[in-house]
């Protein structure tokens, strides 16, 4: 059936032609009816906790029993020259007069300071009175660019009255809107530079140009069908797209489509050897690398799925776009690249021609000494391999997460310039303080318990402040807390207070007679403690089911019950080696304040689902090769073949995800670093070493319980290996 499908497609010329303008006309077609991608990104959901956790339902109480109140707050931070406390007064009374008047934006709902609420003084000014806050509740969703621009508009009021005071806006309103200008910077460079990077390695590779242009058009026309459909799928509500995202499937289209061309165009070359015919010459090496292809796109895809066993949004969301994108790039790589190739004939391998190019992929000199080494000495091979990932490995001795977002950015903000002020002024926990809210069946307005629950939630480890005086909702059944830590907010200290707060409130309400009292703690403190929790239960599920997905479709693939075994214990031990020194580059060396604490779950994922690709690769073409030759030269012809190809692809993988390192946010910084390491790594190192020694190590046992053919076993000779994938036009 496979057979006849190709014929189908790649038969003849007008063949091919139909194939190309089929593509052409689909990515036309889905731009004029799919929205714009940056319009229906949702980047806020992605940061929350789960919607059944318990910060989420004390937002909800909070917009259910205090109207109002769940506006994201602004935090404006004013400090006169030196501290003087009269000019930051007055730069306060001007501010607070600014955005109480008719000019404010109308998604402010009002304004919070000492100049407009004396009794909120002596929480807004600091103790030498030099720093006050002013507090701005902005109504509507970050991701919306309404309320950006009011943010933006509260700074423009805010300096225009500071008259020579220091003015910085914060606060998780301030952050939100920052955070998007950050990606917004940073995806102006992303797809340009991925376009040059991997243009300038394939001429490198190739060194001809129509040839190197090839995987950058298939990426480009699977791109765009990609973020079309995408675009139209987040628009029905099937599924959410973040910045983040978007950044990662750039990278992740142009990386793997290269690397499925790269695989494609070295196997058609490979064939060209045997059968001059370009079309019956291409028929044969879809053939021979369909399978492989196939099983190397349903990794990635099924690992991507996998992702929807998270209730963390941030990972959940991950998934279906990626998955969506990597189907459509297989599928590109399928018709669209052999088809453009054969319509551009004999020229698409100007200028060393047709006879120069297919030599090239007979494999070189270091691939054959390669070969050589792995089979002559395969204990010391391994024993060498797996020293140097243990001592990789071991830079995880300063493994730690950060759920600090704001520390991450790797430029300049506004927001984190406030923090700072904040920070030195009221302590630090003072910029996003607790909310702990207590319900019951009780009007607590003729009660004592507010104060009794105020004064247990004082005594907790690590609260630094208590409000004196607790808001009431308006049947009073619902008291509101506003505790201050003495610890940065996203710090593990504090996220650590959080469960100690809620047990504190609902042990004081107890005691105090509230009947059916139940305690909630929310704000970001609590949020990101919800997080935290979520992505441990998470990460957890994710290893357990992609390790299980790649173990499947290897079993599948090799027909083998032991060759997955192996295989994916290399996988884990290149993923641990990648993290160790991941940590030890990041953290130990640069000074991050941690692993981002989603960087973990992504690398593992994508550092899996890719680097078993070119076990994948290797491993294919030695069981191919193992038909007509003994194990030992089976895989010195399987390690000289897929050499060259599968390197050229590692190295343009790796550096597509390098181009992360560019962007101005630490998580992705880390996320590029540790996917371009460890694809080198695999590469390198255990493709082309560990795999292959432990191959040669098992012998005709590497495949269990498939038993492997022995042809011409009195002869065994590597010559005749080497020569076996051409013979009979097999590639």
């Amino acid at each position: 059936m496979y057979t006849s499908i190709l014929r189908c497609f790649l038969a003849t010329r007008k063949r091919a032609s139909v194939v190309v303008l089929f593509w052409v006309l689909l990515a036309g077609l889905l731009a004029q009816l799919a929205p714009d991608l940056t319009s229906v990104q949702d980047n806020t959901t992605a940061n929350l906790p789960p919607a059944a956790s318990d910060s989420m339902r004390a937002r909800d109480l909070v917009r259910e029993e205090f109207p109002g109140q769940d506006a994201l707050p602004a935090v404006i931070v004013v400090r006169g020259p030196d501290g003087d406390r009269e000019r930051t007064a007055q730069a306060v009374e001007r501010i607070t007069s600014a955005l109480a008047g008719p000019d404010r934006p109308r998604q402010v709902t009002g304004v919070v300071s000492a100049a407009g609420n004396p009794r909120a003084a002596e929480g807004l000014v600091s103790g030498d009175g030099g720093t006050q806050l002013l507090l701005v509740p902005v109504e509507g969703s970050p991701s919306d660019e309404s309320f950006r621009t009011a943010v933006g508009k509260v700074r423009e009021l805010a300096r225009d009255q500071a008259d020579g005071a220091e003015v910085a806006v914060t606060g998780p309103a301030g952050i939100a809107t920052d955070t998007v200008a950050v990606f917004s910077q940073g995806d102006r460079i992303l797809l340009l530079a991925t376009v040059l990077l991997v243009l300038v390695l394939l001429f490198a590779i190739y060194r001809s140009p129509l040839l190197a242009l090839i995987p950058l058009l298939a990426a480009g026309v699977a791109m765009r069908v990609s973020e079309t459909l995408g675009a139209l799928m987040a628009d029905a509500g099937w599924f959410g797209i973040s910045s983040q995202t978007a950044s990662i499937m750039t990278v992740l289209l142009f990386g793997v489509g290269t690397d499925y061309a790269l695989i494609i165009t070295a196997r058609y070359r490979e064939a060209l050897l045997d059968e001059p015919d370009r079309h019956r010459a291409m028929q044969t090496a879809m053939r021979g690398v369909g399978e492989t292809v196939l099983a190397s796109a349903s990794t990635v895809v099924l690992a991507m799925f996998a992702l929807l066993v998270a209730v963390s949004p941030s990972l959940r969301g991950f998934g279906p776009y990626l998955a969506l994108g990597v189907a459509v790039m297989a599928l590109v790589a399928f018709t669209f690249v052999p088809a453009v190739v054969l319509l551009l004939g004999r020229s698409v391998f100007w200028p060393g021609g047709v006879r120069k190019a297919a030599e090239r992929s007979r494999g070189g000199s270091l691939w054959r000494y390669v070969a050589d080494l792995v089979t002559r000495a395969p204990v010391k091979v391994t024993g060498a391999v797996l020293a140097v990932l243990v001592a990789m490995g071991a830079g995880l001795a300063g493994y730690q997460q950060s759920f600090d977002f704001v520390s991450g950015f790797r430029v300049d903000t506004e927001s984190e310039h406030g923090r700072t002020l904040v920070r030195d002024a009221f302590g630090p926990g003072a910029l996003a303080p607790v909310t702990v809210l207590v319900r019951g069946g009780d009007d607590l307005r003729a009660t004592d318990a507010p104060a009794h629950i105020a004064g247990s939630l004082a005594r907790v480890d690590g609260v630094a402040d208590v409000g004196e005086r607790p808001q009431l909702s308006r049947d009073g059944h619902t008291a509101s807390f506003q505790v201050v830590l003495d610890q940065d907010p996203y710090s593990p200290g504090a996220l650590d207070a959080v469960e100690p707060l809620r047990k504190s409130a609902q042990t004081a309400a107890e005691r105090a007679g509230v009947t059916d009292a139940e305690a909630l703690v929310g704000g970001e403190t609590a949020q990101t403690a919800d997080i935290r929790s979520a992505l441990d239960r998470d990460t957890v599920w994710i290893l357990a089911l992609v390790l299980a997905v790649v173990t499947g479709v290897l079993a599948l693939l090799l027909r083998s019950l032991l060759a997955p075994v192996y295989l994916v214990v290399t996988l884990v031990l290149s993923f641990v080696a990648t993290m160790g020194a991941t940590t030890f580059v990041t953290v130990t060396v640069l000074g991050d304040d941690g692993i981002g604490n989603r960087v973990t779950a992504y690398v593992f994922v994508f550092l899996v689902a890719l680097g078993v690709d070119y076990n994948i690769f290797i491993m294919s073409r030695f069981k191919e090769e193992a038909r007509v030759a003994q194990a030992a030269p089976a895989l010195k012809a399987a390690v000289t073949r897929t050499g060259g190809v599968v390197s050229s692809a590692g190295l343009i993988l790796a550096a597509t995800f390098a181009v992360l390192m560019t962007q101005p946010i630490r998580e992705l910084f880390q996320f590029g670093f540790a996917m371009a390491f460890g694809i080198l790594l695999d590469t390198f190192v255990i493709r082309p070493l560990l795999v292959p020694s432990l191959v040669r190590l098992l012998g005709d046992r590497a495949l269990w319980p498939t038993r492997m053919s022995h042809p011409g076993r009195s002869g065994g000779n590597p010559a005749t290996a080497h020569a076996a994938p051409t013979a009979g036009g097999r590639a």
